[in-house]
């Protein structure tokens, strides 16, 4: 019989213990939290010292019943939670409550594989206090940010709105952007290219100085008469320059460069990014090996990676490449910016000589790409660095400088990981410095400047930690939560605030500008990473927020207006109880529902009416519609009798040609027309003073 009990979070990782420990030891899962505050109030003693009043979770008795039944049977319990400070937070409110005979209980892995748990097991440790006060300290600032702003934002906006206090600060970056682009005025430039003739072949160069200014063009008349003047000199290479680059690999992920490769390669958002990372790190079933742990613990901030993978590593790359893509030494990565918490490695696979290809029968899709992404990195991050070969060619001709550039791959390095094919070379013929060449073509072209662009969840992601706003468990639940709450929507994987978005983030900013700036949220990241460290007091950290915090939330309550945001009417009658349907925004965007919610839970897809007639089937209107994946598109409102789709907005204009209506054709910069109707070539083109015709 089992003697001694092992407590893990879920049943996969419970699994995979099993199969490394024997019938000696019992595995159990906690499912996650069992003890937290109540979601019913505060569950904060502000004036006993921010004393925390924790009660076990609804419908998680059974499970705690459980576990003090098996710890009571046990010679011994360890408490195996993920390493990290919500784990540890697990496994404190544990200790405390289950029969613990032995006086070390916790033990903890950055892998899942049998060395590493066997070794955990035989080397058990105390419940960490400082990670304890660094969770509680996080877990106090939230609640009281989330429950004395949200009833606020209650009486002076809208019943059912709620704040956070990191995920404000992304909500203040997405409305600001969205600002920065609104009173963006794009500028008109051009830029003219040169073909060159030689005696050994033709290459190209772009107009860079004129009379020693560098080359700027801002309206079409003077590209004009710039590219009469460079007709009429004689040309000649003034100088060739040479050299050498080398590009280096970059290290293994961290979860925010891991979210952001797989928000951008794989078409993965955030949310899902880490569910899946929790599968390869918790254990999957493969073949003869049985269920063990593919990739190391998937929450961290840090670069480095042991030795021994590192060796492992290299003798893939010198067996699979050669020894020349090997270097001398060892990669050792440094994080860069903001100090890094480094209690983990960073994200790589436990064994790496387990290549994705030989597993990937084993593996689903999402579980097969992410894995090989992760693998590629690490391997690629312990390859030589790529080598180029670059040549700068100035030539002149009167007052003008022209400039080719050239650039080709002497040796691929990591590049040879995944192949070439994405590095894009230039050759050029051979040249020679006071080689005379002829101008054989010029080419000017029109350019606009643009805005910024909105935030993807990936640049999301990489500006939060750049400027030390969350940390690694944080960024998917920031971003998830953020559209939950209908503040911003995702439309073309872009981020855009909402109206409700705006207003809120504007009050917080004038009321609570400490809470929303970036800096001051970094900085109490900081805070905690140092009471995580033992360096600060984790209730004096609360103390000092508290204070000016109650100052201006009763300043607030007694000086902000109040705003009344009306649930759009649609005039559409609820199917199941007659009820005039609303508009509501939920994490996909738009959607109608039903006023009389809880009573009537029922809801119906948004569609933005165009006015425009469908000129397919005539009977129906156009309407805006979105994706599964968020992405706007237009089609008649009689589907599926009428199959009429386009990904370009409707315009009320008609075609000259056909009568059908014309939608929007962007083309550098500018939005020109064309016909709906596919088998119509009408266009709006330009003619070539640059006016549309």
């Amino acid at each position: 019989m089992a003697s001694k009990l092992i407590i893990v979070e879920s049943p996969a990782k419970a699994k995979t213990l099993k199969k490394f420990l024997g019938k000696r030891y019992k595995i159990e899962a906690s499912m996650g939290h069992l003890i937290d505050l109540p979601k019913s109030k505060l569950g904060v003693d502000v004036e006993e010292n921010f004393k925390p009043r924790y009660i076990t979770i609804r419908g998680k008795g059974k499970i705690l019943d459980k576990l003090k039944k098996e710890a009571k049977k046990s010679t011994e319990v360890y408490l195996a939670t993920d390493p990290d400070r919500e784990g540890e937070a697990i496994s404190w409110h544990l200790e405390r409550v289950l029969p613990i005979p032995n006086n070390k209980c916790r033990i903890s892995f950055n892998e899942i594989t049998k060395e590493a748990v066997k070794t955990a097991v035989k080397e058990p440790r105390d419940i960490d206090e400082n990670l304890i006060n660094a969770q509680q300290a996080r877990r106090i600032l939230d609640r009281l940010v989330g429950y004395k702003l949200s009833p606020l934002l209650w009486t002076k906006i809208k019943k059912g709105l709620s704040a956070g206090r990191v995920q404000t600060v992304a909500v203040r970056l997405i409305c600001e952007r969205e600002r920065e682009i609104d009173a963006f005025v794009s500028q008109e430039y051009w830029t003219i290219e040169g073909s060159f003739k030689s005696k050994e072949g033709i290459f190209k160069g772009q107009l860079y100085r004129i009379n020693g200014n560098k080359f700027h063009l801002e309206e079409k008349s003077s590209a004009e008469q710039t590219a009469k003047e460079i007709r009429k000199q004689s040309y000649v290479i003034k100088r060739i320059r040479e050299r050498k680059r080398k590009r280096n690999p970059y290290p293994p992920f961290t979860t925010s460069t891991m979210q952001q490769e797989a928000i951008k390669q794989l078409k993965f958002t955030a949310r899902k990014t880490m569910y899946v990372a929790q599968q390869l790190y918790e254990g999957l079933d493969i073949g003869e090996m049985g269920t063990t742990g593919l990739i190391t613990y998937m929450r961290t901030d840090s670069v480095r990676t042991s030795s021994e993978a590192q060796n492992i590593a290299r003798k893939i790359i010198k067996n699979q490449f050669g020894k020349e893509y090997v270097p001398s030494q060892p990669r050792i990565f440094k994080r860069r910016g903001q100090s890094s918490q480094d209690a983990h490695e960073a994200i790589r696979p436990t064994d790496p000589a387990l290549k994705p290809e030989e597993i990937k029968k084993y593996l689903n899709n999402d579980q097969y790409n992410l894995y090989r992404l992760i693998w590629e990195r690490f391997i690629a991050s312990q390859m030589a660095a790529a080598e180029f070969h670059g040549l700068t060619v100035d030539v002149t001709g009167g007052s003008f400088l022209f400039r080719a550039t050239g650039s080709n791959i002497v040796f691929p390095g990591f590049l040879a990981l995944r192949g070439t094919d994405s590095f894009e070379e230039t050759i050029l013929p051979p040249l020679q410095e006071k080689e005379k060449v002829n101008l054989e073509k010029l080419d000017k072209e029109q350019h606009f400047t643009q805005p910024p662009p909105r935030y993807s969840e990936g640049t999301l992601v990489k500006t939060l930690e750049e400027n030390g706003v969350g940390r690694p468990s944080t960024y998917a639940p920031i971003v998830a939560t953020i559209q939950q709450r209908g503040y911003v929507l995702l439309n073309n994987g872009r981020f855009v605030p909402t109206d409700l978005g705006i207003t809120v983030n504007d009050l917080l900013v004038e009321y609570f500008p400490e809470i929303t700036e970036v800096e001051f949220t970094a900085r109490m990241e900081e805070k905690l990473d140092r009471i995580e460290e033992g360096k600060e007091d984790w209730l004096q950290i609360l103390r000092d927020f508290y204070g000016p915090f109650a100052q201006k939330l009763e300043k607030a309550q007694e000086k902000m207006s109040k705003i009344e945001i009306e649930d759009e009417k649609t005039g559409l009658s609820c199917e199941k109880c007659g009820a005039e349907m609303i508009v509501k925004v939920g994490r996909f965007g738009k959607f109608l529902a039903c006023p009389r919610f809880p009573e009537c839970k029922h809801t119906q897809p948004y569609m933005r009416l165009e006015n425009i007639d469908c000129f397919v089937c005539s009977q129906g209107k156009i309407v805006e519609k979105r994706s599964k994946k968020g992405r706007t598109f237009y089609g008649c409102d009689r589907y599926p009798e009428c199959n009429f789709v386009s990904w370009k907005r409707p315009l009320t204009e008609n075609c000259p040609e056909c009568g059908a209506f014309l939608v929007e054709k962007r083309k550098k910069g500018q939005i020109l027309k064309e016909c709906g109707r596919p088998e119509c070539e009408y266009q709006e083109k330009e003619d070539e003073s640059g006016a549309k015709s």
